[in-house]
């Protein structure tokens, strides 16, 4: 079954696209920062736990800005040898520690930046692991309710969805064109057999479909979907093509693109 084919008939009527950028660190670039921000309505900045720089960080903040695009922060585990796709056992206190301590960095440099932070998406494996692990998921939505209650958190959903509840924290779906699925609704590990999208028609076709409230997933079944934002990895060789492929897929759809939260005021 196809992507097209699983979708119901009424499109949604708009949808939000993000994608993680700012992740170059000193002399060392990842992904068309700068071509992707003229596709995407959310920006994930990275906070320098997994990537990014202060001056990267700070230009990808005033790129932003420049383009109307809504800010969120990036938080991950202290790994930068592996981009920050390594499971960290940490304490909840230091995880704690951690995520109000790079959520109150971009704070700042938004700040600078004549920006502001509108959300949280943690990155890479504290993402995947706060799904599913109700300590570190408290951990987190503590940190951002105690450093900006009004900040919303992005994520795929599981513990961090309870947890920002029970804090009185926005919580929003997002959904991955780029990355396949398992049947339980969780990303399919980035070494198994077509967890990675790569080609920009199939990454098209799987955005309108989960804008229309359905995802395909490796094994072929179907599951629901209810993104509020579509998330295409910035890092990926064909992000800048997916992404274009992407916004003329939903625009043919009947899709309109725009943020999920307002633009900051700066």
């Amino acid at each position: 079954m196809s992507a097209t084919d699983a979708a119901r008939d009424e499109p949604a009527l708009s949808i939000d696209v993000n994608s993680d950028l700012g992740e170059g660190y000193g002399a060392w670039s990842f992904g068309d920062d700068a071509a992707m921000l003229a596709l995407v309505t959310s920006a994930n900045i990275a906070c320098g736990f997994h990537a990014g720089d202060p001056a990267t960080i700070l230009r990808t903040l005033q790129a932003a800005a420049a383009r109307s695009v809504v800010v969120g922060a990036h938080l991950a585990y202290p790994d930068l040898a592996g981009f920050g796709r390594r499971f960290v056992d940490v304490g909840p206190a230091d995880l704690f520690a951690d995520s109000a301590y790079q959520l109150g960095a971009l704070i700042a440099l938004a700040r600078v930046a004549g920006t502001e932070v509108r959300y949280v998406k943690p990155h890479g494996a504290l993402y995947n692991r706060i799904v599913v692990d109700p300590v570190q998921s408290d951990a987190v939505a503590d940190a951002v309710a105690a450093v900006d209650p009004g900040l919303a958190v992005l994520g795929l959903g599981g513990e961090i969805e309870r947890s920002c509840r029970e804090r009185g924290l926005r919580f929003e779906r997002e959904a991955f064109p780029d990355r396949g699925y398992l049947p339980d609704g969780t990303l399919a590990p980035r070494a198994a057999a077509g967890a990675l999208v790569t080609d920009p028609a199939e990454v098209a076709e799987r955005a309108v479909a989960m804008a229309r409230g359905v995802v395909v997933c490796i094994d072929g079944s179907v599951l629901p979907v209810a993104p509020a934002s579509l998330c295409l990895h910035g890092d990926s060789p064909s992000a800048v093509a997916s992404g274009r492929a992407v916004r003329a897929a939903l625009a043919d759809g009947g899709v309109e693109v725009r943020p999920f939260l307002p633009m900051g005021s700066g």
